[in-house]
């Protein structure tokens, strides 16, 4: 490992390779960044900033640093973007739980690390980029979508920050969202910035116009393999957990193709649902047949995909959950394949490619995940001790992407890897989004976005993200409605608003009381 003291993102201190000094041609801290990345591109390059230094838990570097195609660092006094970025970018990656290790792409040049060769990825790219917190969070966006497994990391420090310092100027932030973000986000981002901050930084917006865009920019991480040094659990028994309502077919089709797995299940726990009071299993067939492995065969009038899933999250006696719907089709490999790769890259959460027939992939690189899909997905039981399925969420959507923002805050990485494939027939029948009337829908002015989405928002986002995902809401949906009067729009707009966040709060309330368990 080097480790590379710098002063302040501008001078080169020291490097060290143990207790021996390297000596470099340059002092300017980018340019001495390349150089140490090319002389020793198969070290980790661990920045510290001189303040730092004696703040570095060198113990836990090893745990984070974890195979070569990671990027980590850790905000003590020094960030680069404040709030603002919340307007343009609501992904899961932009509100940071300091507390853990969490994914994120934003990079503090305080304390860090990367591997030379894999630093080196990008230097055709950015070696005329000269401040250094601006290179490092240029590498970071750019490698997590193409790949590169990037951390805020507090195991890296001794004693934490909280007051932080945040470095961009109006004109980098601009900069940065015209190099790696669609134009139309740095207009959103002139316009909240007018509205809700009282500025209108005209001139660095128009300045940023001309900034090169590196937007969707790929980077060839091939040749670099991912083998993770994490002590790798041996327990590798799995249970399977199915919800089901009205496809007693499909539901068949799954148990065969888990019957064929290479790494059988040791249990399937089957979570049957039906609304009708006087009605029966339509699963008996199941019991006809011999299986190899136990079924778990729960049959129950209360609907629901959240609460079959936690109903059965309380059988489940594997190291390993399957969350599965009932309407998939795998291959025989499927478990054997997803716990080999959860091995190589040391997870324990990961989501499948989840195509429906006929569909083609848009993504083809194993990658950290900024949603999560409870049809698809393969976890460690030790992480779902602490999160069970928001059962608020019944009335409609996000019940998947809350349940990853709980694993997310709990330090649990998503991967989501495009070699490992489960075909969503999505079937026409059953399911669990026809079964649950939404109160809303009978009302007058219909809530804009649904209220399950708003509640998402609401936990999840900080308040800029809330009014950038508002805005960008607003002038998306413009074009797919009936009404062209921007005014007579606008007051619309407001309404079916004001009417989800009524609906999101009724949500809770009911939660409360105990009514939506």
């Amino acid at each position: 490992m080097i480790i590379f003291i710098h002063k302040d993102g501008r001078w080169v201190r020291k490097v060290l390779k143990g207790e021996e000094e390297i000596f470099l041609k340059v002092k300017n801290v980018v340019d001495a960044f390349w150089e140490v990345a090319e002389r020793f591109p198969s070290e980790i390059i661990f920045w510290v900033e001189e303040g730092q230094k004696h703040n570095v838990n060198m113990d836990n570097i090893q745990d984070v640093f974890h195979h070569d195609l990671i990027m980590a660092s850790y905000a003590v006094k020094n960030s680069f973007f404040d709030h603002k970025l919340g307007y343009i970018d609501q992904s899961p990656f932009i509100n940071i739980n300091r507390n853990v290790v969490y994914p994120t792409w934003l990079m503090s040049s305080d304390i860090g690390g990367i591997k030379g060769g894999v630093l080196l990825k990008f230097k055709h790219l950015f070696a005329k980029i000269r401040n250094f917190d601006y290179l490092l969070n240029a590498i970071g966006k750019i490698g997590q979508q193409n790949g590169l497994f990037c951390y805020s990391a507090p195991i890296l420090v001794r004693e934490t920050g909280n007051n932080l310092k945040f470095r961009a100027s109006k004109k980098q932030l601009f900069s940065f969202v015209f190099n790696f973000y669609k134009k139309f986000r740095a207009i959103v981002l002139l316009w909240c910035m007018y509205r809700y901050e009282r500025e209108f930084p005209f001139r660095v917006f128009f300045r940023g116009i001309f900034r090169k865009s590196y937007f969707n920019k790929e980077i060839n991480f091939k040749g670099i393999k991912i083998v993770s040094s994490r002590e790798n659990p041996g327990d590798k028994s799995i249970d399977v957990i199915i919800p089901t309502i009205g496809r007693p077919a499909h539901c068949l089709n799954v148990l065969e193709d888990l019957r064929h797995q290479t790494h059988l299940p040791k249990k399937v726990i089957i979570v049957e649902q039906n609304p009708d009071e006087d009605s029966q299993s339509d699963l008996d067939k199941i019991y006809s047949q011999e299986w190899p492995f136990q079924i778990k065969h729960i049959f129950t009038h209360k609907p629901g995909a959240c609460r079959a899933r936690n109903r059965a999250l309380d059988h489940v006696e594997s190291a390993w959950v399957f969350l599965c719907d009932d309407d998939n089709r795998f291959k025989p490999d499927l478990i054997q394949k997803s716990i080999v790769i959860a091995k190589e890259y040391g997870v324990e959460a990961l989501n499948t490619a989840y195509l429906t027939p006929g569909e083609k992939s848009h993504y083809k690189t194993p990658k950290q995940w900024g949603t999560f899909g409870s049809g698809n997905a393969i976890v460690r039981m030790e992480n779902l001790r602490q999160v069970r399925f928001d059962t608020v969420f019944e009335y409609g959507y996000a019940e998947d992407m809350d349940f990853g923002m709980q694993l997310r805050n709990l330090g649990v990485d998503i991967l989501y890897h495009p070699n490992i494939e489960i075909t969503h027939l999505k079937a026409p029948v059953g399911g669990f989004r026809t079964i649950l009337e939404k109160p809303w829908e009978r009302t007058a002015v219909l809530p804009k976005p649904s209220p399950t989405v708003m509640l998402y928002a609401h936990k999840h986002y900080t308040r800029p993200q809330l009014l950038g995902y508002k805005n960008i809401l607003w002038l998306k949906f413009y074009r797919a409605q009936e009404i062209k009067h921007p005014y007579r729009y606008i007051s619309s707009m407001r309404s079916r608003w004001r009417k989800s966040e009524k609906w999101a709060a009724k949500l809770i309330s009911i939660k409360s009381t105990g009514n939506g368990n």
